[in-house]
């Protein structure tokens, strides 16, 4: 019996079109004063210097704050998954949803399915890429309303890359399930071979743009509905 579902984002609960064409390009075109206006600050501080250390042990270079920001914006135009440049992007985006400059987009389905997830008494977990605060902005400031309070659990690369089967065994020893009770949903195959080699179960999500593949794919989230 499943009793956690588990979601990844892009391509799966929310268009990749919102990441790469609003929130990406939001935050580049607010690093830069947003570094120079908050370089003391203590989070903002320490991911400089985390920065200023990658730049270092790989270019051999000490790069200042302009440095430090040329890297930044260059991290981003690669999409090169940085803690430090995910955790600046975070700071910037809470900004940006706080001013309502935009709302976390999550498909239309997500919502209903999340109802009936939990109204079966089961459990929502969500794992991507971005960082646990970037996720909880987009539900917490979704078109839908906050659906923060119907997620029990977060994981990011902290816990391990998306695409490797350690990842998936590291999140069912922290919520303490069997593989096997577990249900992922990801637009991308590489992730749900993994997922499936450490025992979870596995669905492919073909949203608009998603390439069909081994594994079994549905086009949204109501063929679900009448399951559960």
């Amino acid at each position: 019996m499943i009793k956690l579902f588990l979601f990844d984002i892009e391509g799966t609960t929310t268009d990749i079109k919102f990441v790469h064409d609003v929130l990406f390009p939001y935050a580049e075109k607010c690093m830069e004063e947003f570094v120079i206006k908050n370089q003391d600050q203590p989070e903002v501080a320490k991911a400089l210097s985390e920065v200023q250390q990658t730049i270092e042990e790989e270019e051999g270079i000490k790069a200042n704050v302009d440095g430090v920001i040329k890297k930044l914006l260059h991290w981003i135009d690669i999409d090169r998954k940085h803690g430090s440049l995910k955790e600046l992007q975070g700071l910037i985006w809470t900004s940006g949803y706080l001013k309502n400059d935009f709302k976390g987009h999550v498909y239309e389905d997500v919502k209903p399915f999340f109802l009936r997830i939990l109204d079966r008494g089961c459990k929502i977990g969500i794992y991507s890429s971005g960082s646990v605060h970037a996720q909880k902005l987009i539900f917490g400031y979704s078109v839908e309303g906050d659906l923060t309070p119907m997620i029990s659990y977060y994981f990011d690369t902290k816990v391990g890359g998306k695409k490797e089967k350690a990842s998936y065994q590291n999140i069912a020893q922290e919520v303490n399930l069997s593989p096997a009770e577990i249900l992922f949903f990801s637009d991308i195959p590489e992730e749900l071979a993994a997922a499936r080699d450490a025992g979870l179960n596995v669905t492919q999500l073909l949203r608009p743009g998603a390439t069909s593949s081994q594994f079994e794919g549905i086009t949204d989230f109501r063929v679900y509905m009448s399951l559960l």
